[in-house]
């Protein structure tokens, strides 16, 4: 006498599936994090250095400023205008955020000027409000860039009327960018500027930055997760261990 096997199931089939909805199940909570709680980003170029060099991975936070269309990249386009739960950023903050002119990419620098600010460059020092922003010279550093070789850059420690600090760079004397006009910050708006002050094409570029909506950010940079140099290759496993830069691990950005 036979027995008929249909509608069952042999235990390594419903093994494969117990695996296959773990495997959705851990999906869907990696996917539900990046959209509410943080989200990695890798740093492509050095307009931020020296706070952040090519090569670092770091963390940025969604929650911090309320969640918007961005937050949820690349599904955008489904959402609307607007913020939920929006806390506005503080002068200072280094963010990630999608240019007016270039929507479909992600950016990050530092924020200068907040809704109603009067920015400007004068002679390479930055002005917020007519005010000279307090700057200390630190002398020339040799800075090892993302292909290894060591330039020496003039760096200063510029500390804003809030009270942050940080450290920026001046290549030239007679950067493009050194001389502005004034740029009066929009209500709902805000300027931004990279560390690397002759290396960024930031804010004082409209064409590339200008300024940018309170909707088209996604969050604050908060650590640097890890870094490698321009060594590192997937396909040379190897490099994963002698092109990490040790120093940056867990770094704080400020």
């Amino acid at each position: 006498m036979s027995m008929s096997t249909t509608g069952t199931s042999t235990p390594a089939m419903s093994v494969f599936w117990d695996n296959v909805k773990t495997i959705l199940y851990a999906l869907a909570l990696a996917m539900v994090l990046r959209f509410t709680i943080a989200q990695p980003f890798r740093i492509p170029s050095g307009s931020m250095q020296p706070t952040l060099e090519v090569g670092d991975y770091i963390v940025v936070t969604k929650w911090s400023y309320g969640y918007g269309r961005f937050s949820f990249a690349p599904l955008e386009g489904l959402f609307p205008h607007g913020r939920l739960f929006g806390s506005e950023p503080h002068r200072g903050d280094v963010v990630v955020f999608r240019p007016p002119p270039e929507p479909d990419r992600d950016f990050i620098k530092r924020v200068i000027g907040l809704p109603g600010d009067r920015i400007q460059m004068i002679d390479g020092l930055l002005h917020i409000n007519g005010q000279p922003v307090q700057r200390e010279s630190l002398g020339i550093v040799n800075f090892e860039d993302e292909d290894g070789l060591i330039e020496p850059i003039q760096a200063y420690r510029e500390t804003l009327p809030d009270g942050g600090s940080y450290t920026v760079f001046d290549r030239t004397p007679r950067g493009e960018l050194d001389n502005t006009r004034v740029y009066v910050v929009p209500e709902g708006h805000y300027f931004m500027m990279g560390d690397d002050r002759d290396n960024s094409a930031d804010s004082r570029v409209p064409s590339v930055v200008g300024y940018v909506p309170f909707d088209n950010l996604v969050g604050p940079a908060q650590f640097v997760v890890v870094s490698f140099d321009n060594t590192t290759s997937l396909l040379q496993p190897w490099t994963l261990f002698t092109g990490f830069r040790g120093s940056r691990f867990l770094k704080s950005v400020n």
